[in-house]
């Protein structure tokens, strides 16, 4: 029974921590369903996910700082979105006022959903890491992974050889998280997989709602294939990377100023 109640808990802290996440899955669905007068539906959701960001930060849901990350994230999104759209491996049909180059701008809201994500559980749920590498590795492996997704357009794809890379760096790395008062820990590589085949899910949920769409997809919605779990592993792993770096620096200028949390 304590198990059960454990295990409840643990998914009531991270379903608060998506919220961001379920706004916009929840919007994707409402302005699919029912067309908003006045603009067109990409720029309604961007003001949706402005409007949003502005209520985590001002009801206290997430700090500056947090925002800072997120705000990175959505950079990094929209320049990833910028050109993969050019090289046609998904496209926006819709028409919008706020779309740049094909890009409608708050699609860098669904990449800075996954940092709120994680800035969200990091703090319910106490992370900590357990033999984290050196700062250079963590950065040149988290660059190496982001400019792959550029570079095998022009060169051969080395996310294998990255993924590899990922299983000898992280070998001996856990994460650790607190559940009530209870400490659990799990081998990060695992907590890796698991987040990117969840996005996964979301992903499919999200093409579903005409968030974008895959070439597949142009005459119908069908399943997106099972190798996007790779990307999406990836992706998350060069956002944990970011995160859980920033979270350290922070934590470390905290604790010389006397402070016991992170963020």
């Amino acid at each position: 029974m304590t198990a059960l109640k454990q295990l409840l808990r643990f998914g009531w802290e991270q379903a608060l921590s998506c919220i961001f996440p379920v706004v916009i899955f929840t919007s994707l669905a409402i302005t699919l369903i029912t067309p908003l007068p006045f603009l067109p539906r990409y720029d309604w959701l961007l003001i949706i996910c402005l409007l949003m960001q502005w209520w985590m930060v001002r009801s206290g849901l997430e700090t500056w700082d947090e925002l800072k990350v997120i705000t990175l994230f959505h950079l990094i999104g929209l320049a990833l979105e910028l050109f993969k759209v050019h090289m046609g491996s998904w496209s926006y049909p819709e028409e919008g006022y706020s779309k740049f180059f094909g890009v409608p701008l708050y699609s860098g809201f669904m990449y800075a959903s996954v940092a709120s994500y994680l800035c969200q559980a990091w703090r319910r749920l106490k992370v900590q890491l357990v033999r984290w590498p050196p700062f250079w590795i963590v950065g040149s492996l988290a660059a190496a992974i982001y400019l792959n997704f550029f570079t095998h357009h022009y060169w051969i794809d080395v996310r294998w050889w990255l993924s590899g890379l990922i299983i000898i760096v992280f070998w001996q790395s856990w994460v650790t998280f607190a559940v009530n008062r209870s400490r659990y820990r799990m081998p990060l590589a695992l907590s890796f997989v698991l987040i990117g085949f969840f996005i996964w899910i979301a992903e499919n949920i999200a093409t579903f709602f005409g968030a974008w769409e895959y070439p597949n997809q142009t005459e119908a919605w069908s399943l997106v294939h099972l190798g996007k779990v790779s990307s999406w592993l990836l992706l998350v792993i060069v956002s944990f990377l970011i995160v859980a770096t920033l979270k350290q620096v922070k934590g470390k200028g905290s604790t010389r100023m006397g402070a016991s949390q992170f963020l």
